[in-house]
């Protein structure tokens, strides 16, 4: 998962769209966004200095709309959450719910999350890290760009401090199963449920979710510990 100077192109889980920035969201990425977006940087971030506090930290990778963000942000001031997300309507979106909510204990980066994992978190310095309904990419010849593998898992359980968590989610079934290999074959992560675990209450259930329900669709979280 390297992203060094001459090694093989890494090949990228996400497309970038262009998507329509609304009003508000402009409004937002303009006033507020200087307050809550770090710029991108080669270098670790010293998240006390960053957050203005020492407290758990979660990272959100590929937050959407926010809609989940923002609530899970809400109603848990006592973490800190760093959301990253290369869509930027998705990210206008999250600085007006940082406006309208009045929430302090969020941060965004705009940038690919492997860099941001690689070179501005620390080892050991996350207590969980988050990541609802990645892109399922459900043609077999597209599952090479699925988020979820190996060197990516092996990674996020590096950034997690002992007894930290990784809480994924899919409503794509296949995608589970491949999820569920790949975390229970990283020797740094074990299984908090037999194989699937019910959602916790901590994810909310977003719109699109609720609608997947109602048509049928199944839904499967996995949550593992850092060992």
């Amino acid at each position: 998962m390297t992203t060094d100077a001459g090694a093989h192109p890494r090949i990228r889980s996400y497309v970038l769209r262009a998507g329509r920035v609304g009003s508000g969201q402009a409004r937002a990425l303009a006033e507020i966004g200087p307050q809550f977006m770090l710029a991108y940087q080669p270098a670790v971030l010293d998240l006390d200095a960053v957050f203005g506090r020492a407290a758990p930290r979660i990272l959100e990778i590929g937050f959407g709309m926010a809609e989940g963000l923002a609530e899970i942000a809400a109603a848990h001031p006592e973490n800190d959450y760093l959301g990253v997300e290369v869509h930027t309507p998705g990210v206008g979106a999250l600085l007006k719910q940082i406006g309208e909510r009045g929430l302090t204990n969020v941060r965004i980066i705009q940038h690919d999350a492997v860099d941001v994992l690689t070179r501005m978190l620390a080892p050991a310095s996350l207590a969980g890290i988050h990541i609802f309904f990645p892109d399922p990419w459900h043609k077999k010849r597209h599952h090479k760009r699925r988020l979820i593998q190996p060197p990516l898992v092996h990674l996020l359980a590096g950034r997690l401090r002992p007894a930290g968590y990784v809480h994924l989610a899919t409503d794509w079934q296949e995608y589970a199963e491949q999820m569920l290999a790949v975390l229970s074959a990283e020797q740094q992560l074990k299984n908090t449920a037999g194989d699937y675990a019910p959602r916790p209450d901590t994810r909310p259930l977003t719109k699109f979710e609720q609608r997947g329900i109602r048509l049928g669709h199944g839904v499967w979280d996995l949550v593992f510990r850092r060992i």
